[in-house]
């Protein structure tokens, strides 16, 4: 008899079926449940479900599975991939032979600080030349790890060598010399006033430079002089850490975090004043389209975000970033005029109303609004 997964491929389960397998609800072996589980979030219909399912997937069964040479390819590569990590599991992963050494550099590559030190106390790891090298370039390493991770190449013959052009991507080769020119330069943040990084310090009044950022030195006095009573929250700590690691590095350094960093390093980065910096952020390949639409509403960001983010292909698919864009005062007026064409009648109508847009943006969703509407045959 085939097995289930073999009648899911083959259409030949009915959907009630299929729901009740992306929950994990069908009583079979659980690697055969978990097998079923990856091959679904390939399902358009199916998928988001079955993600949630697989990342609250029992922690016992799900790490035998991942401890197991003979588990399938797809299983491993869904399991390793840095975007679907669980921290349980990561220790198995990395030490299973079937898992490929390129997967290792990825996670090397895009290792937060709960990763790193899992990955200096893989046997597997600490012998793998290829990962140390990267893991040696990624901007979260410690000092003490820095030096434990150069050991470990010298024992293998290995120096620690710089990134060569080959590994770096393609867009920092294209925007080498832009990176080149802003080395050196102080750190700057785009802000609004009375804004530093969304930490709710109000009522620090920070002076923007000429281009609307305003530099670290400016900044970090104004940490220090927050209430102790606002640090004491361990959500606004631990973003004041981000952001004060983050003023620490070089543009080349922040261009690569901002491809391969997180979610909050983003959204850091996505108001960095140099601009090489803030662009990189949206080539990032973990870059979500709810974090894009989100960018595409701040206005605590360059233009040149906002007209980029107008002219990427991919971003102008999702109906959000544009209505974010075309709402956001900052936006420049030559990217929401084309983009009116896209809203619906009654995001049309909600636009000519808003009085923070320009008046021609304004006046013109009120004409096509009322084009519209008698197109519609609404009343």
């Amino acid at each position: 008899m085939p097995r289930m997964i073999e009648l899911m491929r083959q259409s030949a389960v009915p959907a009630n079926i299929m729901r009740t397998a992306a929950r994990g609800g069908l009583a079979l072996p659980p690697a055969e449940m978990v097998e079923i589980l990856v091959d679904l979030t390939e399902n358009k219909i199916f998928a988001p479900e079955a993600r949630m399912t697989l990342a609250g997937w029992d922690e016992t069964s799900s790490q035998a599975v991942a401890a197991d040479p003979q588990a399938p390819a797809a299983v491993l590569d869904y399991l390793s991939k840095p975007e679907n990590l669980r921290l349980c599991l990561l220790p198995a992963l990395l030490e299973n032979a079937s898992v490929p050494e390129f997967r290792l550099v990825e996670i090397a590559q895009s290792a937060s600080r709960e990763i790193i030190p899992i990955l200096l106390a893989s046997a597997r790891v600490r012998a793998t030349a290829s990962v140390l090298h990267v893991l040696a370039s990624n901007p979260r390493l410690e000092a003490r790890e820095a030096g434990f991770v150069r050991e470990l190449l010298a024992r293998l013959g290995e120096p620690e060598k710089p990134i060569q052009t080959a590994e770096l991507t393609p867009y920092e080769v294209a925007h080498a010399a832009e990176i080149a020119a802003a080395e050196g330069r102080p750190f700057s943040l785009v802000t609004l006033t009375g804004d530093i990084l969304g930490l709710g310090f109000e009522d620090c009044d920070l002076p923007p430079t000429a281009d609307g950022a305003v530099t670290t030195l400016e900044v970090l006095p104004a940490l220090q002089a927050t209430p102790a009573r606002t640090v004491t929250d361990p959500a606004v700590q631990k973003r004041i850490s981000t952001f004060h690691r983050i003023a620490m590095l070089g543009v080349g350094q922040r261009v690569q975090l901002a491809m391969k960093g997180n979610r909050e390093e983003r959204f850091i980065l996505i108001r960095d004043g140099a601009k090489v910096v803030a662009l990189a952020v949206l080539e990032s390949p973990k870059l979500t389209d709810s974090e894009v639409e989100f960018f595409a509403a701040m206005r605590n960001v360059q233009e040149v975000v906002l007209r980029t983010i107008a002219l990427k292909r991919k971003f102008m698919k999702v109906y959000g970033v544009i209505k974010a864009l075309i709402n956001n005062p900052r936006t420049p007026l030559d990217a929401s005029l084309p983009l009116l064409a896209h809203l619906l009648l009654g995001d049309l109508k909600m636009l000519s109303m808003n009085k923070n847009v320009n008046d021609t943006i304004r006046k013109l969703a009120m004409k096509l609004y009322n084009q519209k509407k008698v197109a519609a045959g609404v009343r």
